[in-house]
């Protein structure tokens, strides 16, 4: 497959501006937020960061809000004095969406080939299983901003990989009791085949056997599937309570649109476990329903520093941020934390440091402060669950929060997520 970073034609300028080398960086698919030039001219080495994420195909576009995300990230770093007095720069590769050997073989340059000092991604579940023993083979720090498959910080867990999402069991614990007391037992699953849909179908599964639920079929459903319409048929004719829709992206876009447009919401609840954004903005106001789960929202007006946060989303795309703007801002600064903290960027060291770290205010942007939990690697915070809904009181507020839950009351124990973690000697 190509690589999708282009030279910008012509040499540079000789007065072209910094901001204008930015440009040059951005169109070339190279978030260089502090050009490597400026870095040697005055004798330093930069701490980069290599971002390894999808940027085309089914999760383009929460791939990119990673990206813009872990961009403020590193903005804010270097304001506030780089990683250990260095400037931090920022390099993104695009993955792809679904594509195992491309994310590794960009994994391995970044690594071998750039020298990142962090590696970060992937949004897709399988794909970050795949970086992460690339990671673990190397020695690098990596942080998977949104992938949620469990067995990231489960069963193949690392002592080098940290996880800001939530798993996918954490997501199917926060709902799924609550849709059977409210809609009913009986539920049909539509699922995306492959690792992320697969646990969120273990975790409903383990949900159902737990309160007395009924599964009346499940359908797994390649990722990038654009016609809907036989699975919509199967759901409709076993007569759920609810119609559970275990995908994301653009997947769950175009099922939802035609769920609707079959008229199903008229007649079964539709619902599901984690919702973006992403896909209420993309999705025409009707087909904005349903029960669902976000793991961050911007609209927090009692939380400390998220307006601010948000000011600054909005100056650079015109947009609120999302929750996975929120997840690429996290991974950026659990990088600098953990150099920070371990005054080192030695990996194991900065691993340690991370052992139960608890991310300050103006990064956790959560009522319930997030820490990684020890032992396992992976960030505990709180989860937003509540209905879409057409229109809120301004544009961008696509969903009713009915309530918060804190995750450390659904997040099961380090021993029964199947993290033995080993470390090097």
């Amino acid at each position: 497959m190509e690589e999708t970073k282009q030279k910008p034609a012509g040499a540079k300028p000789a007065g072209i501006s910094r901001r204008a080398v930015l440009q040059l960086a951005a169109a070339a698919g190279v978030a260089q937020l502090v050009p490597p030039l400026m870095i040697e001219a005055r004798g330093e080495q930069p701490v980069k960061l290599g971002m390894d994420n999808p940027l085309t195909g089914t999760y383009a576009e929460t791939g990119k809000n990673e990206l813009i995300g872990c961009q403020l990230a590193v903005e804010q770093i270097n304001a506030k004095g780089g990683i250990l007095g260095r400037q931090a720069v920022l390099l993104s590769e695009d993955s792809t969406s679904g594509d195992a050997g491309t994310s590794v073989q960009k994994a391995r340059k970044l690594i071998d080939r750039d020298k990142v000092n962090f590696l970060l991604g992937n949004v897709n579940s399988a794909l970050s299983v795949a970086m992460a023993e690339v990671s673990f083979q190397k020695g690098v720090l990596h942080v998977v901003p949104g992938g949620h498959t469990d067995q990231v910080t489960g069963k193949t867990c690392h002592w080098n990989v940290f996880r800001v999402c939530n798993t996918t069991r954490m997501l199917t614990n926060a709902i799924a009791k609550s849709l059977m007391q409210m809609y009913g037992k009986k539920m049909y699953f539509l699922t995306s085949d492959y690792a992320f849909g697969h646990t969120l179908q273990e975790g409903y599964d383990a949900n159902l056997k737990e309160d007395g639920g009924v599964d009346l079929g499940v359908d797994m459903i390649p990722l990038g599937t654009t016609d809907f319409s036989s699975y919509l048929i199967k759901a409709q004719a076993a007569n759920p309570n609810v119609i559970v829709f275990l995908m994301n992206g653009n997947d769950l876009t175009n099922a939802l649109k035609q769920a609707v447009q079959f008229g199903l919401d008229k007649r079964f609840h539709l619902a599901g476990a984690n919702q973006e954004l992403e896909t209420l903005e993309a999705l025409p106001p009707e087909a904005r329903l349903g029960d669902w789960v976000f793991e961050w929202y911007w609209n927090q007006p009692k939380v400390p520093h998220v307006m601010e946060f948000v000011d600054a989303i909005k100056k650079k795309t015109g947009r609120v941020p999302t929750s996975r703007t929120w997840f690429g801002f996290v991974g950026g600064w659990t990088c600098a934390l953990a150099a920070n903290n371990a005054k080192s960027l030695d990996p194991v060291k900065m691993a340690k440091a991370l052992q139960g770290y608890t991310l300050p205010p103006e990064v956790g942007l959560m009522p319930n402060a997030p820490f990684y939990r020890a032992g396992q690697n992976q960030l505990i915070g709180s989860l937003y669950v509540g209905t879409a809904q057409p229109k809120g009181s301004v544009p961008d507020d696509l969903f009713h929060v009915t309530r918060i839950v804190d995750g450390k009351t659904i997040a099961g124990t380090v021993e029964e997520s199947g993290c033995k973690m080993t470390w090097p000697t």
